[in-house]
Formats: C-alpha cells, sequence, structure tokens
C-alpha cells in the first residue's frame, strides 16, 4: 500500500514542471504567441537594436537534452551597457551585484513563449538610499530602454 501512495510522488519531478510565470511585483511578463526559438532571436535582434549589450546567457534546456531529459524552453539573458556600469558604480558599489538585469524566456506548453522581466527600477530599489538620485537616473533610463527591448521583442 504504501508502495501505491509513494509511486506517483517518486514520478513527480520527472512528469511536470511549474506553471506560467504569473505577475508579481516588479515583474513584467509578456505573453506571445512566438514560438520560444523566435522569441529568443527577437530578443537578441532587440537587445542590438537597442545598442544594449548581450552580457551573459544561460538555460538548462540544452544541458538537460544532452543527458536525455526533455524540459520546456528556459533561457536567461543578461543585458547591460559599460555606461551605465559606470555610472551605477559611481552611485552604489553594492548595486552593481544586480548587473546585468535579466530578461527571461519561457517555453509554454502549447508551444508559444513569454517574456518576463524585473524591471530596473525595481532591481535597484534596495540600493537607493545608498545610490541617490545618480541610480534613479541609471534605472530610470533603463526602466525606459528595457521596455523598448521588450516591445520590440514581441511584436
Amino acid at each position: 500500500m504504501a508502495a501505491l501512495l509513494a509511486a506517483p510522488l517518486l514520478g513527480a519531478p520527472l512528469s511536470g514542471f511549474a506553471g506560467d510565470i504569473a505577475p508579481r511585483e516588479g515583474w513584467v511578463v509578456k505573453d506571445t504567441a512566438k514560438p520560444y526559438a523566435t522569441l529568443l532571436e527577437d530578443l537578441r535582434a532587440a537587445i542590438k537594436d537597442n545598442k544594449m549589450g548581450l552580457v551573459t546567457e544561460a538555460g538548462p534546456t540544452e544541458a538537460a537534452r544532452k543527458r536525455g531529459v526533455e524540459i520546456p524552453g528556459n533561457r536567461v539573458l543578461g543585458v547591460y551597457r559599460n555606461d551605465f556600469a559606470v555610472r551605477a558604480l559611481e552611485a552604489t558599489r553594492a548595486g552593481m551585484i544586480e548587473a546585468p538585469i535579466r530578461f527571461y524566456v519561457t517555453e509554454n506548453p502549447d508551444g508559444t513563449a513569454t517574456l518576463s522581466y524585473k524591471t530596473p527600477g525595481f532591481v535597484f530599489a534596495p540600493y537607493a538610499d545608498e545610490g541617490g538620485a545618480a541610480l534613479a537616473a541609471v534605472a530610470s533610463e533603463l526602466d525606459a530602454i528595457f521596455a523598448a527591448i521588450a516591445a520590440q521583442a514581441v511584436q
């Protein structure tokens, strides 16, 4: 009897994944009709078009596939630019732990993809007292750029 009750639990981690990304404080979540690979390609183009740098890129999907495990597409792209880094460092040394600021592309069960990100203003908020007006200006400029990147990527 105990084996019958435990059997569904043993398969749970392999048979399902967390659900959709729900809107939450400080996040922008944009569902699209685009396939995962297309949204990734369009996001990379939007980053370049908005004169930002793609600093990091990582995700478990390809590594899992090499191990014989299929999981939905899942990729994090870190985006920043050196002039913002210098200005942020002038305002707060501790706040630079947050750079690069990340976009998150996830594949949905229906084959579409979602683009999510924490707004730069939200990311830098814990450092507001230390960073003052200079950090607020950096965050505000980055908020506008990240919104433009997201809008272009999802259209």
